[in-house]
C-alpha cells in the first residue's frame, strides 16, 4: 500500500505490551478495541481531495504519488513512477524564493514544508504547498523522501487579490502610494547600476475642489477616472502612473533625452488634463501643475526624490499653476529656510523679538481715527523685520499660533490701557484659539491685569470658526458678550460665507476683505457691487463696516460712495509702533488726511509659462513673464509693429484680444482689450471661455499642432475681425482696461506706449514714431559718435525695420544684394524671415567696411568680432540729441520719406539727402 507500514495487531493480543496488574485488570473489564488500519485512513484522506502524498527513492525519483493527482498532471500517469520529482513539480516564479526551490531542498536530506510548487506538465494552474521528511534505513543510509501536499491555489489567489487591493487604487485602478515605494526603489537601483537617469513627475489637479463642491463627490470620482485614463493615453504604461490620494498623481519617466523632453512631456500632460471633461452631463474644466525631480542628480533615495518633486510642484503652484517646474537646490534651501525660521520662531517670544504694531482704522466721513488693529511684527536678529505673511502661516503649521495669539492679546491690552482717550484696539483671534475653549478666560485675565475697559477691546474673528461645533461656538460668543468686548467678523466673504451665522452671532462690525477692495475700481469688476451688498446687509443688521487695504484715492472715493463707515489702509497710515501711536493720540483727537496714489494699478503675477499668440492666420508660441488683469509682459513678439492686434491664447479656451503697446529688447508689453478676472485659485482667466469645438471650427490649431512662425499679413486686422465673429466674441467690448494699462506703464513693468498724438510720461515715449526734427537730432548725434558704425546701424534700422539684435547677429552670407534680400535665420525658433531691401538700404550696405577674414556684417575693427551691444554708443548719442528715453529699436518704426527741416550746414545737408533717399 505504499511507503506507510500497517499497524495491525494480532487478534487477542494488545497493540502494546502492558506489564502492570492494573492494566491487565482493565483489559479484562473492558473489551479492547483494535486500532484502525493507517493505510485506510490515509487512503480516505486522499480520496477527500484535501491533500495528497508522494514518495521518492534516494535519487529523488518518484516511487509513489496519489493517483488522482498523477492523472491531473500527466497524460500517462503511470509513467510518472521513476521520473525525478524536481522535473514533475517546479517552482512558481511569483511566490517561490530561489533559495527554497524543490531541487535544492531534495539535496539537503532534511525536513521541509510549505514549498510552493506547480506542475511542469499540462496542469500548470494549480499550486501546492509541499512538505517532506527524509527517510533512513536502520543502518542510517538515506532511502529517499516521503511527504504530503495541499492545494493552495485559491488561498494564493485570495492573497494576491488582497495584495492588489493594498497596492492599487480601487477607484482608478492605478498603482497607489504603497506600490510606488516598491517600483521607485527598484527603478533607483537600476539607475545606480546602469548609470542612467529617471525622473519623477508629481501632479496636482487645479480647481478640482470646485468640482467636488459644486457637483458632488461622485462627480469628482468620475473626473478622477477620466484623468487617469488621459494620463494612460500619454504615458502608455499604467505601472508608471500612480494615484497618491485625492487629486495627486505621480509618474515615473524611465527614458528621456534631456530636460527639454521632460518639459515637453509635462506641458503635454498639463494640456491634456486641462481639456474640458463631460461628467454626468456637466462640463468641467480643471487644470494641472507638475513638479519634476530627476534621479540621480536630484536624489538617489525614494524619500529624497519624492520630497524634491513635491518642492518642485509647490514651486509650480506658486508661479501661477498650470505649468511644469523642475526641482532646484534653491527650492530645498527655501524649505530649509522655512524650517530654520520655525525653530527661531519658537524662541522669538522669549527673546523679545516679537513686537506689536498698530494700524489705524479711520472714519470715512471725518477722517478721525476711532481705533487701531494690533499687528504682529517679528524683528529677527539676523534677517531684520519679517512680515506676518511669512511667519504667521509657519506659526499655524507649528502649533505656535495659540501662544502667539495670547501674547499679542495681553500686550495689546497693556498698551491700550496706557493710551489717553478711548481709542479701541482690535486683536486677531485665530480659529485655533477660539475653538480651544480657553479664550474667554484669557480675555478676562488680560483685561483684569491691564485695567482696560472691555468695550475698548475688539476681537477680530474669521469665518473659519463656524466649521466647528455650533453649540460650543454659540456658548463662547455668549460668554464673550457677557464680558463686554466687541466682536468683528474679519475677512468677510472670502471663506465659508453663510448668512445664517450673522443671524445668531453677536457681531458689532463686518470687515470687508482687501481682495474685494483691490479690484473694485478696475474696469468690468463686480467687486463694487459686492461691497455695496455687504454694506446694505451691515446697515440692516446695525453693524459697522471697515474696508481693508485702501491704498489709492480712487479706491477711497469709491468706498465713501458705497457708505462704508471705516477705512483701514496705507492711504491713511501704515502700522506704527506704540510710541509713535502715543505721540499722535496725545495731541488730542487724531485726524489723518488721506495721502496716496491717485489710481489703482492692477496686480501682477510673475510666471514663466508658454502661451500662444494668434495674429491673422498665424500662430506662435510665446513666453509670458508676468500677468495682470489688464496686460502681460511676454517674449517672442519683437518683430510685430507697434499697436499690432493679436489674440492671446492662455489655453482651456481662455482667449483675449490684445495689442502690442511696448517693446524693450526681447520683451513686449501687451494690453488686453477686455480685463481678465480672478479664477479663485490665485490666477486669472478670461471673462469669456471659448469651447474647444468653436476653436476647431474657427480654424485655430490645437496646442499640439506645429505652430506657424510667419509674419502677420497686411490685412491682419481684417483677419482677426473675421476670427472674432467666428469665436462669438463681441466686436466692441463694453469694458476695456486701456486707461488703466496706460497708468500701469509708469510703473515700468506691464504697460503700453501710445501713438504720436498722445500725452506721454517719460516711459511712454518707447516705441513711437519720431518727428522729423527728432530724427535729425539723432542722425547728427550718430554721425558724431566715436563708434563709426553707429551711423550705419541707424540707417539700417530705419531702412529695413529690423531689430538691433538681428543686425548684431547678421553675416554677409545672409545678404543677397543683387536680389535685394536679407535672410534672417532663427535657430532657436526653427524658422527664418526674409526682408526685402530697398535701394537705399542696399546703398548703405555697400558703404559698410568689410574685411575678407570677417564674416560678420558689423564687427569691431580691432577684433573682427561682432559687437555685443551698441547700448553705450547709443546712450551717448540720444543724450546728445536731447532724447534720453528713445530706444534704439524705436527707429524700426520710423519713416524717412518725409521732408526734414532746411539743413543748417553742409554736413546736415548731406545727412538730409542721404536719409530722405535723394542721393
Amino acid at each position: 500500500m505504499g511507503f506507510w507500514q500497517d499497524r495491525k495487531s494480532t487478534p487477542g493480543q494488545p497493540s502494546e505490551p502492558h506489564s502492570s496488574a492494573g492494566s491487565a485488570a482493565r483489559q479484562s473489564a473492558v473489551e479492547v478495541m483494535p486500532l484502525p488500519d493507517a493505510s485506510s485512513l490515509l487512503h480516505a484522506y486522499e480520496i477527500s481531495g484535501q491533500g495528497w502524498f508522494w514518495q521518492t527513492d534516494a535519487a529523488g525519483r518518484i516511487s509513489y504519488i496519489t493517483p488522482h493527482v498523477a492523472a491531473q498532471i500527466a497524460v500517462e500517469p503511470q509513467r510518472l513512477i521513476g521520473m525525478p520529482l524536481k522535473e514533475v513539480l517546479g517552482p512558481d516564479e511569483n511566490v517561490s524564493e530561489p533559495a527554497r526551490t524543490l531541487a535544492f531542498l531534495l539535496t539537503k536530506q532534511a525536513k521541509f514544508d510549505n514549498v510552493v510548487v506547480k506542475s511542469t506538465g499540462r496542469d500548470s494552474g494549480t499550486l501546492w504547498a509541499l512538505a517532506g521528511s527524509p527517510q533512513f534505513a536502520s543502518d542510517g543510509q538515506f532511502t529517499g523522501y516521503c511527504g504530503s501536499a495541499v492545494d493552495i491555489t485559491e488561498q494564493l489567489q485570495s492573497s494576491k487579490h488582497a495584495a492588489r487591493l493594498a497596492m492599487y487604487d480601487a477607484l482608478t485602478g492605478l498603482p497607489n502610494r504603497l506600490r510606488l515605494a516598491d517600483v521607485l526603489s527598484t527603478e533607483l537601483k537600476a539607475v545606480a547600476v546602469h548609470k542612467r537617469q529617471s525622473a519623477v513627475m508629481m501632479l496636482d489637479l487645479d480647481r478640482f475642489k470646485q468640482v467636488n463642491d459644486t457637483l458632488g463627490h461622485p462627480a469628482g470620482d468620475e473626473l478622477l477616472k477620466q484623468v487617469a485614463d488621459r494620463l494612460y493615453r500619454i504615458i502608455g504604461d499604467k505601472e508608471r502612473i500612480f494615484r497618491l490620494g485625492g487629486d495627486e498623481f505621480q509618474v515615473i519617466v524611465r527614458e528621456f533625452a534631456d530636460r527639454d523632453a521632460l518639459q515637453e512631456l509635462g506641458e503635454r500632460i498639463i494640456a491634456m488634463l486641462s481639456q474640458p471633461y463631460a461628467v454626468f452631463g456637466s462640463r468641467c474644466i480643471i487644470g494641472a501643475s507638475v513638479g519634476i525631480a530627476i534621479a540621480p542628480e536630484d536624489g538617489r533615495e525614494c524619500d529624497q526624490l519624492i520630497r524634491n518633486a513635491d518642492l518642485a510642484l509647490y514651486d509650480a503652484k506658486g508661479r501661477g499653476r498650470g505649468c511644469a517646474s523642475f526641482f532646484s537646490t534653491d527650492l530645498l534651501n527655501e524649505a530649509e529656510d522655512k524650517r530654520i525660521l520655525e525653530e527661531d520662531l519658537r524662541e522669538a517670544l522669549s527673546r523679545g523679538e516679537i513686537e506689536v504694531y498698530y494700524q489705524p482704522f479711520v472714519n470715512t466721513t471725518t477722517n478721525t481715527v476711532t481705533g487701531v488693529e494690533a499687528l504682529l511684527r517679528w524683528h529677527h536678529p539676523e534677517r531684520g523685520f519679517i512680515t506676518p505673511d511669512l511667519f504667521i502661516p509657519i506659526a499655524e503649521e507649528a502649533n505656535l499660533i495659540a501662544q502667539l495669539g495670547e501674547w499679542a492679546l495681553r500686550r495689546a491690552c497693556d498698551d491700550a490701557a496706557s493710551w489717553p482717550g478711548k481709542l479701541r484696539v482690535a486683536v486677531n483671534v485665530s480659529p485655533t484659539q477660539f475653538i480651544g475653549g480657553s479664550l474667554p478666560a484669557i480675555v478676562t485675565s488680560a483685561l483684569a491685569s491691564s485695567g482696560l475697559s472691555p468695550e475698548r477691546l475688539e476681537l477680530e474673528i474669521t469665518e473659519g470658526i463656524f466649521l466647528s461645533d455650533s453649540a460650543a461656538t454659540d456658548g463662547i460668543f455668549a460668554t464673550l458678550k457677557q464680558i463686554g468686548v466687541r466682536l468683528s467678523l474679519d475677512d468677510f466673504g472670502t471663506g465659508y460665507s453663510s448668512l445664517g451665522y450673522l443671524r445668531t452671532a453677536p457681531f458689532d462690525k463686518i470687515k470687508i476683505d482687501k481682495t474685494f477692495v483691490r479690484a473694485a475700481t478696475l474696469p468690468g469688476s463686480r467687486n463694487a457691487a459686492i461691497i455695496a451688498a455687504i454694506v446694505a446687509l451691515a446697515e440692516a443688521l446695525g453693524l459697522e463696516t471697515t474696508a481693508e487695504g485702501i491704498e489709492t484715492e480712487d479706491q477711497l472715493e469709491l468706498i465713501r460712495k458705497l457708505r462704508v463707515s471705516h477705512v483701514q489702509g496705507y492711504i491713511y497710515s501704515p502700522a506704527i509702533d506704540c510710541e509713535a501711536l502715543k505721540e499722535n493720540v496725545g495731541a488730542g483727537e487724531w485726524c489723518i488726511a488721506p495721502s496716496g496714489p491717485s489710481r489703482q494699478r492692477s496686480e501682477r503675477i510673475s510666471m514663466f509659462r508658454k502661451i500662444r499668440a494668434i495674429f491673422g492666420n498665424h500662430v506662435r508660441s510665446v513666453l509670458i513673464r508676468n500677468l495682470s488683469e489688464t496686460g502681460a509682459l511676454v517674449e517672442g513678439l519683437d518683430d510685430l509693429p507697434y499697436d499690432s492686434q493679436l489674440i492671446i491664447d492662455f489655453g482651456d479656451g481662455n482667449l483675449v484680444f490684445a495689442r502690442v503697446k511696448r517693446s524693450r529688447n526681447r520683451q513686449q508689453g501687451v494690453v488686453f482689450e477686455e480685463a481678465l478676472i480672478f479664477d479663485g485659485e490665485g490666477g486669472f482667466r478670461s471673462a469669456r471661455q471659448v469651447p474647444a469645438y468653436v476653436l476647431q471650427k474657427a480654424g485655430i490649431p490645437s496646442p499640439t499642432d506645429q505652430p506657424s512662425y510667419l509674419l502677420p499679413d497686411e490685412n491682419n486686422n481684417d483677419a482677426l475681425a473675421g476670427l472674432r465673429a467666428k469665436l462669438g466674441m463681441p466686436q466692441h467690448p463694453t469694458t476695456g482696461p486701456a486707461e488703466l494699462a496706460l497708468a500701469n506703464l509708469s510703473e515700468g513693468l506691464v504697460g503700453v506706449g501710445t501713438g504720436p498724438t498722445s500725452t506721454h510720461s517719460s516711459r511712454d515715449l518707447h516705441e513711437r514714431p519720431l518727428s522729423g526734427e527728432e530724427l535729425r537730432r539723432l542722425i547728427e548725434a550718430a554721425e558724431d559718435s566715436s563708434n563709426q558704425q553707429l551711423r550705419f546701424i541707424v540707417q539700417l534700422l530705419i531702412r529695413t525695420h529690423a531689430r538691433q539684435r538681428d543686425l548684431l547677429e547678421a553675416r554677409w552670407a545672409d545678404f543677397d544684394l543683387h536680389r535685394k534680400v536679407w535672410t534672417i535665420p532663427s535657430l532657436e525658433a526653427g524658422y527664418e524671415r526674409r526682408v526685402t531691401l530697398s535701394n537705399e538700404a542696399v546703398d548703405v550696405l555697400r558703404e559698410l567696411p568689410r574685411w575678407d577674414d570677417c564674416p560678420y556684417l558689423l564687427a569691431n575693427p580691432a577684433t573682427k568680432m561682432p559687437y555685443r551691444s551698441f547700448a553705450a554708443s547709443w546712450h551717448t548719442a540720444r543724450i546728445k540729441a536731447g532724447l534720453p528715453d528713445v530706444e534704439i529699436d524705436d527707429l524700426r518704426f520710423c519713416s524717412l520719406g518725409e521732408e526734414l527741416e532746411p539743413p543748417t550746414s553742409d554736413r546736415t545737408r548731406r545727412i538730409a539727402r542721404s536719409f530722405a533717399g535723394l542721393r
